[in-house]
């Protein structure tokens, strides 16, 4: 077993990932050198190298540094990647992202946030309530905290260690957590665990590693499928924790929260959608738990920016509304788009989506292509095949063909900035969870230069 104060020289490899960027920054904190290889530039990994961290692009065996105490790999990397295949032949240990989380956390009191969607903003809302209400916490979050400017939060002595518990490749069994959060259970990762059935018994699996039914908490419609006791929470009157009275009013949402222990009225949230609600509900749960005074709370929610790709709002001008979402699912498709039309009512809604992987477009076509009829335009552009060969017959089109709606267009990624250009959409928002966000910094430009050509000679 690894020791954090061992580790001076680490090497990643896929370290531009959001959780394997994340490990990262927690090895340079701790004094370690880290390098490591990522197969395409991209903020994220320009931005660790502007905090000190050595990375190329090119798989070549003769860039990896000499005496390594650690390799950490994860499973978006290929088997027949030179680097892995040089480094399996020496005696630098290696381990996956996930047993490395698991080993950090060990050393802590933690808090595990789990869930097919909703798990990024859940673990960060968390991250923020308890350094708010001034509880010591280190967070690994799989995206980036608006708050804190990074997927890592560091404490040089937690008092809780709170990680995003990934389901895929079945990493969150690596954990050993005091406190759990479920989000949701809907089919995903297939290509993984066969059926939704398999999928259910792992987090079922993962609820038992906590034996305290006070110490979890289970949004309600997963919490349907998973047998034992816990805390349910949601927005219906039968759950245990529940949110009431919830209201849209100058663009915020207004909701009180009540549970056995505790009422606290009039809470403002400046997220929208019912899921954001939801999201709350455990969030607060959790910090109350963790000794968050009432009035850290709702100051602590009042300041919560959010976190980027999560209802990113790039762009709000008189004439264009420009929002970036990490959605890759059909749910969370629907929820993305039902909570911008709540914002947005009177607004026509464009869609561009990337779908993410060819495993599951094949296992959802239909219902990706029900969500994005919820959209007044949509935009397919071809799948991100992140650690996928192509699959014949599964293409964007796939779910192009499915959809009812005739304002749709099927477009190259290098024709994306062009429609936009021609369109010159109202209210736009990007949905994916490969490359897209690419387009976010392009677009949010266009749109800010467009507007001030619009309003140069307004008065």
């Amino acid at each position: 077993m690894i020791k954090s104060g061992d580790i001076k020289r680490v090497y990643f490899l896929g370290i531009g990932g959001i959780g394997m960027s994340a490990l990262a920054r927690y090895f340079q904190s701790q004094g370690a050198m880290v390098s490591g290889y990522d197969k395409t530039p991209s903020p994220l990994t320009g931005k660790l190298q502007t905090e000190g961290m050595d990375i190329h692009f090119d798989d070549n065996p003769s860039k990896i540094p000499a005496n390594l105490d650690l390799v950490v790999i994860t499973p978006a990397i290929p088997q027949d990647l030179q680097e892995l295949q040089h480094l399996s032949q020496t005696e630098t240990p290696i381990m996956k992202r996930s047993e490395v989380l698991g080993f950090i956390t060990s050393q802590h009191p933690s808090i595990a946030v789990a869930g097919t969607h909703g798990k990024t903003s859940v673990t960060a809302l968390i991250a923020h309530l308890l350094n708010h209400g001034g509880v010591s916490t280190t967070a690994f979050i799989g995206g980036i905290s608006r708050n804190f400017d990074s997927n890592c939060i560091i404490a040089g002595n937690p008092e809780f260690v709170i990680a995003e518990a990934d389901e895929f490749d079945r990493s969150f069994m690596r954990l050993s957590p005091d406190k759990i959060v479920i989000t949701s259970i809907d089919a995903d990762h297939l290509d993984i665990y066969g059926d939704k059935k398999t999928l259910v018994q792992a987090f079922s699996e993962f609820k038992s590693k906590v034996s305290k039914a006070e110490n979890i908490f289970i949004e309600e419609k997963p919490a349907s499928e998973l047998g034992g006791e816990f805390q349910t929470y949601g927005l219906g009157k039968t759950a245990d924790i529940r949110i009431t009275n919830y209201r849209i009013e100058g663009g915020f949402q207004y909701f009180d929260y009540e549970s056995s222990q505790t009422r606290i009225d009039a809470l403002r949230f400046a997220l929208p959608g019912d899921y954001n609600l939801k999201n709350a509900a455990a969030a607060i749960s959790v910090a109350l738990q963790c000794g968050v005074s009432e009035q850290k709370i709702r100051s602590g929610l009042e300041t919560f920016l959010g976190v980027e790709r999560r209802f990113d709002i790039r762009f709000r001008g008189k004439s264009h509304i420009y929002i970036d979402d990490y959605a890759h699912h059909p749910e969370e498709l629907k929820a993305c788009i039902n909570a911008i039309r709540t914002l947005f009512p009177e607004k026509k809604l464009t869609g561009v989506f990337q779908p993410h992987l060819f495993s599951r477009t094949a296992d959802f076509a239909d219902g990706f292509a029900s969500s994005l009829d919820l959209l007044d335009e949509a935009v397919l552009i071809p799948i991100y095949p992140a650690r996928e060969k192509p699959v014949e017959g599964v293409t964007s089109k796939l779910i192009f063909d499915k959809m009812k709606n005739t304002n749709k267009w099927l477009i190259e990624k290098s024709q994306l900035m062009d429609f936009i250009e021609e369109k010159e959409p109202g209210l736009l928002v990007t949905l994916g969870a490969g490359d897209i966000d690419r387009f976010t910094e392009p677009i949010r430009q266009y749109f800010e230069k467009s507007e001030r050509a619009k309003n140069k000679f307004q008065k």
